[in-house]
């Protein structure tokens, strides 16, 4: 048989560690968590190996399966995983990503924690789902000491240990969420379940959730109306008598990424729950979950920016076209450029909110990160999308093709920016934060002016964000611009005072001075392409 080609111009395996990330790492010795960096180091080299992209590559491709009933006929409401979910759920338990920080009073434990979410979810993001809930709901749990007490250590458990069995006989817990309903949305207070009490202190709850991802967790809080107005309950999968609690999995949602984590649509039928904080007080109860995956949510997006960026620069490495490697077409350089600019920014400000998790004495650093956490999560997941499609495109068509992990992380992209509320609830958020709470707005100033003077396109912004923000007329028209405003600026003072050199200057040049286009690599001429780039280089 004769040869009809030779392969040659292709791009070697992107093997490397994950955390050999200089954004992430400055941002870890400013949260006085430096003591995580072996771990961290551990963790990258893990997510950037073969065998842990590939147990990403296989659950995305052997989605989970929903067994309603066993073959006896009897009602099992089930999820079937391909057992690579395990396996990625296994590290990340193991290495604390889901509650353990709330039992470890070391410095910077949220920041480590964080820094780990943000390595270990370039791996795979659909199994991060119940990981952020589980971190997030413990705060919400304290709520009511008892449940807490009961439930906590296990949920901080580092052991994953899966299946239906109740509670306290397993020496780990995964928690859930279950608050959206057909009708309702984010509007959480237009909720129809309901929640009578059953008079030994537990409440009965019927009703229909319309989503409820990571159907197999242990637990779960929900809203549900009360006699006392809408409440916050959290629910066991199996009751203490051994019995299932009857939480029926109608059918699994068919979503455009995701696709490893089961997402559900379940019934109460008449299941069991037991109160969380106050009748009446649900939402008050749960904002602090919400909070948290907010959090979480601005990780999963600077997290895919980062791994997008550097799968663009690697192909742009050893890619040759017109003579000369891609990485070296001055405009390709523009583009790989301008997408590590956005990449540092997004992990450099998620990062600082991080640490502003384990400074919870601190009232002015709470208030800083109850308004920083909305304007936050509203851009940086806002921005994810755009820089997916850019980072694809790097590879042209190549790009397009499913064995280039692209595909996978473009579908993946617009989750963050819908889950814990869209753009426009995420900006309105920021506004009622402002209106309710005047201390996050000095909080706010007081941190992005820690950079005044140092650059005067910075400077300049801040001005005309004030002014924007002194003109209440049409206030929630105009949220989205003055949210965005709010999140540059915010992004651009921790880069001037943390950053880059290189990266700062382009960040300011372009998002400030007006010197930049509309889409990625139009950074301004005389931009360091080079000394941006090699941020991303493995």
């Amino acid at each position: 048989m004769s040869v009809t080609h030779e392969v040659t111009n292709q791009v070697p395996p992107l093997v490397y560690d994950v955390a050999d990330d200089p954004a992430l790492l400055e941002a870890v010795g400013r949260a006085d968590a430096g003591w995580a960096v072996d771990e961290l180091h551990e963790l990258g080299r893990l997510a950037g190996g073969e065998q842990a992209q590939e147990w990403g590559r296989i659950v995305n491709e052997n989605e989970p399966v929903l067994r309603t009933h066993d073959r006896y006929g009897h009602r099992i409401d089930e999820v079937e995983f391909h057992p690579h979910w395990h396996d990625l759920m296994r590290v990340a338990v193991s290495h604390g990503l889901q509650a353990a920080p709330w039992r470890d009073s070391r410095v910077g434990a949220h920041a480590a924690r964080a820094a780990k979410l943000y390595v270990w979810g370039q791996v795979e993001a659909g199994h991060t789902c119940p990981i952020s809930m589980t971190y997030a709901a413990v705060p919400a749990l304290r709520a009511t000491p008892e449940l807490a007490e009961r439930f906590e250590p296990l949920l901080a458990s580092t052991e994953y240990d899966f299946g239906l069995r109740e509670p306290s006989s397993k020496r780990g817990l995964i928690a859930g969420m279950s608050m959206t309903e057909k009708q309702g949305g984010s509007d959480v207070r237009a909720n129809t379940t309901t929640a009578r009490p059953a008079g030994d202190g537990s409440y009965r709850l019927v009703g229909h959730k319309w989503f409820t991802s990571a159907p197999m967790s242990d637990v779960f809080l929900t809203l549900a109306q009360a006699p006392g107005g809408l409440s916050c309950f959290l629910l066991p999968r199996v009751l203490p008598d051994g019995s299932r609690n009857p939480i029926r999995l109608q059918r699994l949602k068919d979503k455009l990424g995701n696709r490893s984590n089961a997402s559900s649509e379940i019934e109460y039928e008449d299941a069991v729950g037991w109160l969380v904080g106050e009748e009446g007080r649900g939402v008050r109860t749960i904002i602090e979950m919400v909070n948290n995956t907010r959090l979480d949510c601005a990780l999963g997006s600077a997290s895919g920016m980062r791994l997008g960026a550097v799968r663009a620069v690697h192909h742009a490495t050893h890619r040759q076209a017109f003579g000369k490697s891609l990485v070296d077409q001055p405009l390709m350089a523009n583009v790989l450029a301008d997408l590590v600019v956005e990449s540092d920014a997004a992990a450099t400000v998620a990062m600082r909110l991080a640490a502003a998790g384990d400074r919870t004495g601190d009232e002015q650093e709470q208030a800083f990160r109850r308004l920083g956490l909305a304007v936050t999560k509203y851009w940086v997941c806002k921005r994810a999308p755009a820089h997916a499609a850019e980072a694809l495109e790097c590879f042209g068509g190549n790009g397009y093709v499913e064995e280039s992990g692209m595909p996978r992380l473009y579908r993946e992209a617009p989750l963050m920016s819908i889950w814990e509320g869209s753009g426009n609830v995420a900006a309105l958020d920021a506004l009622r934060a402002m209106a309710r709470q005047p201390e996050s707005v000095a909080a706010y100033f007081a941190e992005v002016e820690l950079a005044s003077g140092a650059d005067s396109r910075l400077d300049d912004a801040v001005g005309r964000l004030k002014k924007e923000l002194s003109d209440v007329d049409d206030i929630e028209f105009r949220a989205r611009r003055v949210v965005e405003s709010m999140a540059l600026v915010l992004q651009g003072s921790l880069l001037v005072r943390d950053g880059n050199q290189a990266v700062a200057d382009a960040f300011c040049a372009s998002r400030f001075a007006g010197d930049w286009g509309i889409a990625f690599g139009t950074l301004p001429a005389g931009t360091d392409t080079s000394a941006i780039i090699d941020r991303a280089r493995v």
